[in-house]
């Protein structure tokens, strides 16, 4: 083991300036034997590292290699596993824990002791040793830096200081004082124990020497201690002079004391007189209320500007007066409990005055607004509010000292405000909305009270009715849909006297007029409403002291109440109580004063639905625009929000307008007698599409408009579809090419840019049923020639060569010119002429595509010719068979065709 040691610490320690101090031979518990070297080292540099390193020995050689080294300051447990029996394993605790099995348990038992013996002279650090006797845990003796030479206190001391500390080097002083006793000791080197002997007795003889020195100085010891005797006398004469001295002073000082204790209880009373002043002064200054304010606050004039503002400072300073902090203690003086129930009974006294002189002001408001009630109701305006505004906001400051000082009353007045103002509001907006409904309906005084009656729905019903036939006007823009038929041109002429006896018009005759007129009507009524309420809000506010919030807890967004419907604005009387928060109360008090409008809106909003369905479009534009300005001005407001639910019902009802079309579009039946014409709801769609435009342009919602015009077109295209499949009298290629060429029309007028899919694919349609009717129609003026040239076809197809169809029996020469010979130019002119006829009568005269459909005729027919033509050259080659009729005589016979009709 010796050797293995010597050669680690040349090998692997000295390389690194470390020295290698305990070694132990192990393997890893419970696996495979392979065996490696732990060594405790320090280094040789300051400060000292102590570490725990692992050596192994090469697989590839015999030198060995270093393969993991731990930090003794790491190590936390070491567990012998048993002090009392012999046992070769132990623990160390790093990291993780690491088993290891000695050789031998006294390689182990020296291993833990020098372990032991590291810590506690290089880290002092509490490492647990488990299980480890006590025998190899001496305490090594504690050694003072003094004690040992500069150098020599690194050195491990204890029980193996030899396996600790190794041999140091005789600095140059010391090797020369051993070479010169060893020169006069010749034999030193020889004979030690001579050389032992010798130095003992020469250390004799020093001691000797020593103590004779000692003894001679006896006498001068002797002469030191009288010295020092005659020193002890004059201390104890000083002493008594001290004390002499102190007892002449102790008098001194206790009538210093005396003085002292004299002058602190002076200074003492001084400072609680300053202190008592400083509490009096602020007592005085702080609670003390001048005699005008208490007048002010007694008798001031509240209904004059001057009287006003003598009270609210009057106000101000009691407030002020009643919350200065009192110092602790100042409330228990019967002064200050005297002057705090006097302020409380002035501001007691001033709060009933004022809660009063403002539910007086509030009542007279109502009687002078009532007064120019019939002076607004001949106009379409609502009266002014701003001159009450003005005054009561005279009020404002008073108002924040009452909701501070006296809640309850605040409160009372808050409620006495709804209370009178709702119900003057409810005759001012309900007056208003009548006028505004005299004015669409243009009814009579006694109409306009019969309309205005609670009724159920078949009351309204009959009302409608009634207004629709004293002003003329019809009850719908579609309604007309339900009663009209398909008809010719002539008799939809003829019969239009008696449709309008029946009361019911086309959507084109509607007046224009009718329609400005509503939509000024409905205007004028919105941009009265507006700032009516934005004013009221903002007075609202000001005057009873509370914050407009920008978002209104339990408001409902205009998407959300579009998905959600119209939320509930009943008011709850005790709910004022319970509100926590002055964003709530403005809301809640808004509600109360203004809860007739949204009814109101509603009423007059059916009624223009009624009196003409598509005023819904007006009104969707209106309103939406007026949503909009609203709630960029404030979002949380009343008055937006109140428009948001309102713009609901409007909306509902555009969607109704374009669902009663689409259900209209359906119901539709077609005349069996009659042409078709253009259908009534293709008309009716190109009425609504140009007024929609033009009230939509540059609107807010055009949105809605975009998903209206899909609907539209997608049922028109349906049921023009339907129509045609239904229609005896007029052909279905007519009915569709005639009703999707006014839509294509129509599209490619208006420029609607959500609508150019449908448009392309109305042209579609209107292409493919022209072409399709006007092949049809040409089979009849040649009729046989057709049938003949199909038979040629039909052999070739079965594939017979087109030179050999000329010997079919059914098809030779012969029955070629029979057939051809059926058909010379005059007759040929008949047919077309009778063509001409025909298509004449299938067409309708308002969309004029006669001469449209003639010339594809006329093409169709000459491509038939260049194809029989061709057929003739190639079937029947070198006949000499020939049309009786030329391509110019074609041309001539269509020409003169249309000029003669």
């Amino acid at each position: 083991m010796t050797a293995i040691k010597h050669a680690l610490q040349r090998d692997i320690f000295t390389p690194n300036d470390e020295r290698l101090l305990s070694i132990v031979n192990v393997c890893k518990a419970g696996k495979k034997k392979k065996n490696c070297f732990l060594c405790a080292t320090v280094t040789t540099e300051r400060p000292v590292q102590v570490n725990v390193v692992k050596v192994k020995k090469s697989d590839k050689g015999d030198f060995y290699k270093r393969q993991i080294a731990w930090a003794l300051r790491d190590l936390a447990v070491v567990d012998a596993k048993d002090a009392i029996k012999e046992n070769p394993e132990f623990d160390l605790h790093f990291e993780k824990i690491y088993k290891w099995v000695a050789s031998s348990t006294a390689e182990k038992n020296a291993f833990i002791s020098c372990i032991w013996k590291l810590n506690q002279r290089y880290l002092r650090k509490k490492i647990d040793f488990v299980n480890v006797s006590s025998q190899l845990l001496e305490e090594l003796p504690k050694v003072t830096e003094e004690s040992v030479p500069s150098g020599e206190n690194q050195s491990v001391t204890g029980g193996d200081e030899e396996a600790v500390d190794e041999y140091q080097e005789l600095n140059a002083r010391e090797e020369q004082d051993i070479e010169i006793m060893m020169e006069g000791c010749e034999y030193a080197i020889s004979n030690a124990e001579a050389f032992a002997e010798k130095l003992s007795r020469e250390l004799q003889v020093l001691d000797g020497a020593n103590i004779q020195s000692i003894m001679a100085s006896e006498k001068q010891v002797n002469i030191l201690m009288k010295l020092l005797d005659e020193a002890l006398k004059e201390v104890d004469q000083i002493e008594l002079k001290l004390s002499s001295y102190e007892e002449m002073l102790q008098s001194v000082k206790e009538q210093m004391d005396q003085i002292s204790e004299s002058n602190h209880l002076i200074h003492l009373s001084n400072t609680n007189n300053v202190k008592l002043l400083s509490e009096i002064e602020f007592l005085v200054n702080h609670m003390d209320l001048a005699k005008g304010h208490i007048k002010a606050l007694q008798e001031g004039d509240l209904a004059s500007s001057r009287g006003i503002e003598a009270c609210t400072n009057a106000a101000d300073a009691l407030l002020q007066c009643m919350n200065v902090a009192l110092h602790p203690g100042h409330d228990m003086l019967h002064a200050v409990k005297q002057q705090q129930q006097r302020f409380s009974d002035l501001r007691e006294q001033f709060a009933r005055r004022l809660a009063s002189h403002l539910n007086n002001v509030f009542v007279q408001q109502g009687h002078d607004q009532s007064s120019t009630l019939a002076q607004h109701s001949i106009e379409l305006t609502l009266p002014n509010h701003h001159p009450f505004h003005r005054d009561l906001l005279r009020y404002a400051k008073l108002m924040e000292w009452l909701k501070s000082t006296d809640y309850g009353k605040y409160e009372g007045l808050t409620k006495n405000y709804m209370d009178y103002l709702s119900r003057l509001y409810e005759r001012e907006i309900k007056d208003f909305f009548e006028v505004a409904k005299i004015k669409m309906t243009g009814t009579t005084k006694e109409s306009k009270k019969f309309a205005t009656l609670p009724r159920k729905e078949s009351a309204v019903k009959q009302e409608t009715e009634s207004l629709h036939g004293s002003s003329g006007k019809l009850t719908g823009s579609t309604s007309s849909l339900n009663k009209l038929s398909v008809q010719s041109s002539g008799s939809r002429r003829s019969q239009s006297s008696s449709l309008l006896d029946m009361g019911n018009m086309s959507a084109s005759d509607l007046d224009v007029a009718d329609r400005t007129k509503f939509d000024k009507i409905f205007e004028q009524v919105l941009s009265e409403l507006e700032p009516l309420c934005l004013a009221e809000q903002d007075f609202i506010s000001k005057f009873f002291k509370l914050q407009q919030h920008q978002n209104i807890p339990g408001t409902m967004t205009e998407a959300e109440e579009l998905d959600g419907g119209i939320s509930s604005r009943q008011y709850n009387p005790g709910l004022l109580q319970s509100i926590s928060s002055e964003k709530d109360m403005i809301r809640q008090m808004m509600i109360k004063i203004f809860r007739c409008i949204e009814p109101e809106l509603n009423n007059l909003i059916a009624l223009g639905d009624k009196i003409d369905s598509f005023n819904s479009l007006y009104m969707l534009v209106k309103m939406s625009h007026h949503v909009w300005t609203a709630q960029n001005v404030d979002p949380a407001s009343f008055l937006s929000t109140t428009l948001g639910n309102v713009l609901v019902t409007v909306k509902r009802n555009f969607d109704k307008c374009i669902s009663n079309q689409i259900r209209q579009m359906e119901e539709v039946k077609i005349s069996k007698k009659s042409k078709v014409g253009i259908l009534p709801f293709v008309a009716e769609f190109e009425e609504f599409a140009g007024l929609a435009e033009s009230i939509f342009k540059n609107a807010e919602r055009r949105g809605d408009l975009d998903k209206a015009y899909i609907k539209l077109i997608r049922g028109v295209f349906v049921n023009v579809e339907k129509v045609a499949n239904e229609s005896q009298k007029t052909p279905r290629d007519v009915v569709m090419m005639e009703n999707f060429h006014h839509i294509f029309a129509t599209l490619s007028r208006l420029k609607i840019s959500c609508l150019e899919a449908e448009k392309k694919e109305a042209k579609q349609k209107y292409t493919d049923h022209l072409q399709s009717y006007v092949i049809y129609s040409l089979g009849q003026p040649l009729e046989k020639l057709n049938h003949f040239f199909e038979g040629v076809e039909a052999r070739v197809a079965q594939g017979i060569r087109e030179e050999e169809v000329s010997y079919q029996l059914a098809f030779n020469k012969q029955e070629l010119r029979k057939v051809i010979k059926e058909y010379p130019g005059k007759e040929v002119k008949k047919g077309l002429d009778n063509l001409y006829k025909k298509v004449d009568k299938h067409l309708c005269e308002e969309e004029n595509l006669l001469q449209v459909v003639w010339h594809s005729m006329q093409d169709e027919f000459i491509r038939q010719y260049k194809h029989f033509e061709g057929l003739i050259a190639r079937c029947y080659p070198g006949s000499g068979v020939t049309m009786e009729f030329t391509i110019q005589d074609i041309l001539d016979y269509c020409s003169s065709i249309a000029q003669s009709h």
